[in-house]
């Protein structure tokens, strides 16, 4: 029987590699901007952009890796069910969180430093990119982040009821491209795209990159436990 330790590792080491894996849909996004830049309106590009977006999630999503805000309400739901404290639940939340930000933030030197060293991402890219996804105001990347996380969080139990391969990327692409077609706040995707404009630009300041994290982080809990793991929960429930 493994220990608490060990389990924390296990999770840690999962969450490490999500943060990783998440990272080949911000390389490819960043190669459709440097491709299209000066060739498509620049107000067009994001949207394009946005069917390169799911990528990273459907190989996280079939490798089993643990994304937060895809795992949010499952990760709520032992306390719903009275098996877990609230303090687990935040410290299991933490580990996640670590493990996701550190493995963005090595994806984001990894991808920044090889990109624009093969020519497929631009300085410019990584700028236009980490503007675009810091330009609202904290309140609209706050509510912004709540509907995401209630996407990613729906997201879980929709792949939890498809038994095929090809039905679950359907449906992983499907809830991804909206978000990303939408513009909506991912904490993680977005550490990286922001962490690459504050490492790579002079662009973006430590307290703009803090401050969207932050808020993100925030608004895809919320948007996961809320809106899924407590109403999907009580609503489940209630036919029993």
């Amino acid at each position: 029987m493994e220990t608490y330790e060990q389990e924390k590792n296990k999770v840690f080491l999962s969450a490490l590699t999500a943060g990783l894996e998440i990272g080949f849909s911000y390389l490819l996004i960043a190669a459709v901007y440097t491709i299209l830049h000066q060739r498509v309106s620049d107000e067009v590009i994001p949207y394009i952009a946005a069917f390169a977006y799911p990528v990273g999630f459907i190989i996280v999503v079939l490798g089993r890796s643990i994304l937060f805000t895809e795992q949010t309400s499952l990760l709520a739901l032992p306390v719903l069910h009275q098996k877990r404290t609230f303090g687990e639940l935040l410290r299991l939340w933490g580990i996640v969180i670590a493990g996701n930000l550190l493995g963005g933030a090595i994806i984001a030197v990894l991808m920044g430093f090889i990109g624009t060293g093969m020519g497929l991402i631009t300085q410019g890219t990584i700028s236009s990119i980490a503007l675009h996804v810091t330009k609202g105001s904290t309140l609209v990347i706050f509510g912004s982040a709540i509907l995401a996380g209630w996407l990613m969080a729906l997201l879980s139990w929709l792949v939890s009821s498809s038994n095929e391969t090809i039905s679950r990327i359907f449906v992983i692409y499907m809830i991804t491209a909206m978000v990303g077609f939408a513009g909506l706040h991912h904490s993680i995707v977005g550490n990286i795209e922001v962490l690459a404009g504050l490492l790579f630009t002079d662009d973006i300041s430590i307290t703009t990159y803090l401050t969207f994290q932050t808020t993100a982080l925030l608004g895809n809990a919320f948007g996961g436990v809320f809106f899924v793991a407590l109403l999907r929960y009580r609503a489940f429930a209630a036919n029993f």
